[in-house]
């Protein structure tokens, strides 16, 4: 076929000597190795002369020295680090002037801060743009100076269990995602220092850092876009002595999750373009209270937010939190609000309340995180229970459907539903998802769902499925 703007191909049948692959152009070349681990591109250099050099000029560099051990079959203790380190060193010894793309080291096992300082002061001399560091160390250890000066960095990832310090001079002018990991913070100052040295920032995450050196933390960012503080129990334990105090001002955030331990305040002062938010913190035995004014506090500076997540604590933590609730505001960008929890007696009030500062809420989901989602056997729900005596305007108003996973079927979770429909004027569909052993009784099944069909509805146009 030939046409204007076609190109014909026809494909010879060759001898099965030939390498068609080295025949493809080395940017190509370079794409296919761009998937493979180092340690199997630097072998490649013995399929031919043209794959001999091919591998010294590969964008993505990628060093762990967990083959240390993968490679140790017969268990011999220690393996043999130098083995590690002689390749490392070999690969960037005889690599070409390129640029490096992507530059990822871990070294959980190995630590030598000579050599780890001089290879990513390599990458760095080759403007890597991505650089994904994981470095376990016994002693103290700073990174290159250079490191954040560099004119070419758009990643930037650190996982180190140590203080985190930084150099005089912080200056990243194209650094877009910045993801830190275990970090001890040194104080206020230098971490200010960081924020502010990355004018184009647009995704922060911080994992399991500690912030107990931190008083007052401004993060401050019109660029931000996307914010991820993860604090595991066993990093943040609410009865440590953390009093910081985190305020942030980020005008374009569209994004933010918030899991673990609130144990800071944290002060959403300007997320005028928040989108999606997931909150989920655990109720720890001891010091409901505080724990339940962090929360709040929290939700207070999301009020523009148009879907939210909050986990089964976090609403359990209104229980906590008394008149407090009153300082919550009205969610009034809010259509989407999805829970993944167990509604138990102590929370489904709490959780009316909450709805009724869903003014404009359009979809209720009850998601399915584990096995335990439902209502819990302690709910006694009945029709004329009084949390329907007021029932949250959202319901009657603006509620257009609702998906409930893990659905058991007990009593309590069809009167729930039933007042859903009762109260729902403008209702359009209910999606149920029947736990396993529900979903193994067709009959059970069948009693279900006449139940919920047969109910008066509210809304005439409701329709209402099992899956």
């Amino acid at each position: 076929m030939s046409g204007i703007g076609h190109t014909r191909y026809v494909i010879h049948d060759t001898d099965s000597s030939v390498d068609d692959i080295s025949q493809l152009p080395d940017c190509i070349l370079h794409h296919i190795l761009s998937f493979i681990p180092t340690k199997d591109v630097v072998k490649t250099a013995i399929l031919s002369k043209k794959w001999n050099n091919i591998w010294t000029s590969v964008s993505n560099l990628d060093f762990d020295d967990a083959l240390l051990y993968a490679n140790n079959i017969d268990n011999q203790d220690p393996p043999q680090e130098t083995c590690f380190t002689n390749f490392v060193e070999r690969v960037l010894s005889l690599r070409d002037a390129s640029n490096i793309k992507s530059f990822r080291l871990s070294c959980r096992v190995f630590f030598n801060a000579s050599c780890i300082h001089s290879w990513i002061s390599a990458a760095i001399m080759h403007s890597v743009q991505k650089l994904d560091l994981c470095l376990f160390v016994d002693e103290p250890f700073v990174l290159p100076s250079l490191m954040f000066c560099s004119q070419t960095l758009t990643s930037l990832k650190v996982e180190m269990n140590c203080v985190l310090e930084f150099p005089t001079t912080i200056y990243l002018p194209y650094l877009k995602t910045l993801h830190l990991s275990l970090v001890t913070f040194v104080n206020d100052g230098s971490t200010q220092k960081l924020l502010s040295g990355c004018p184009v920032l647009e995704e922060l995450t911080l994992v399991d850092c500690e912030w107990l050196n931190l008083k007052n933390i401004t993060i401050s960012s019109p660029t931000l876009k996307r914010l991820t503080i993860d604090n595991l129990p066993y990093f943040g334990p609410p009865d440590g002595p953390k009093d910081c105090k985190i305020k942030i001002y980020t005008s374009n955030l569209v994004y933010l999750k918030y899991t673990g331990y609130p144990s800071n305040d944290i002060f959403m002062c300007d997320v005028s373009s928040l989108i999606k938010a997931y909150i989920s913190v655990p109720v720890p035995h001891e010091k409901q209270k505080e724990v339940a004014s962090h929360v709040v506090n929290l939700l207070k500076g999301l009020s523009k937010v148009v879907f939210l997540n909050l986990s089964h604590h976090t609403i359990e933590s209104f229980v906590f939190a008394g008149n407090l609730l009153a300082n919550l505001p009205d969610f009034k960008n809010l259509t989407h609000l999805e829970l993944t929890m167990v509604i138990r007696k102590s929370t489904i009030e709490a959780l009316m309340k909450f709805l009724n500062c869903c003014p404009n809420l359009q979809s209720l989901y009850f998601s399915e995180v584990d096995f335990t989602r439902g209502f819990s056997h302690d709910v006694c729900l009945v029709e004329n229970d009084l949390i329907w005596s007021s029932v949250p305007k959202c319901i009657s108003s603006c509620l257009k459907m609702l998906n409930f996973k893990k659905f058991h079927g007990n009593d309590s979770e069809i009167c729930f539903l039933k007042c859903i429909l009762q109260h729902a004027f403008v209702f359009k569909k209910m999606n149920i998802s029947c736990c396993e052993n529900l979903f193994r009784d067709p009959n059970r099944q069948k009693e279900m769902k006449k139940a919920l069909e047969t109910t008066s509805k509210g809304s005439k146009s409701c329709v209402v499925t099992f899956s």
